[in-house]
């Protein structure tokens, strides 16, 4: 059983997408906390591992939400995964101090050595 260190915080509108990065992630031994929402994240913001983020979903998008963090001073290292980028949008998750902005569907190993980045990172 992966520690809470080494859990990744998956929040995309998709349920599709969430249930498989959990079998993903758990098979690479990985905690998997899911939300639909940013707000449903919101709820409940873990103070241990990683975000991994979709950047379009309703009411508040992937973006937003690293920003709201941000300036809460919630400071989680964060992965964004987004099926339509644009050269903006990625200049404006860099700002954002994401860890990999990844396009879908991400390759494996690329998703993977992204988490583990970010979990060192955070000192898990």
């Amino acid at each position: 059983m992966a520690s809470s260190g080494r859990a990744v915080c998956v929040v995309d509108d998709d349920e599709a997408v969430r249930d498989s990065m959990r079998v993903l992630l758990e098979s690479h031994g990985l905690t998997v906390r899911d939300y639909g929402s940013a707000r449903a994240f919101l709820a409940e913001v873990p103070g241990d591992g990683c975000l991994l983020l979709d950047l379009h979903m309703p009411e508040m998008n992937g973006l937003e939400l690293l920003e709201k963090l941000r300036a809460e001073r919630v400071d989680i290292p964060t992965i964004i995964m987004t099926g339509r980028s644009d050269a903006g949008l990625r200049a404006r998750a860099q700002r954002a101090g994401v860890i990999a902005f990844l396009d879908k569907p991400a390759d494996e190993d690329k998703l993977i050595d992204s988490i583990e980045h970010a979990l060192a990172a955070r000192g898990a």
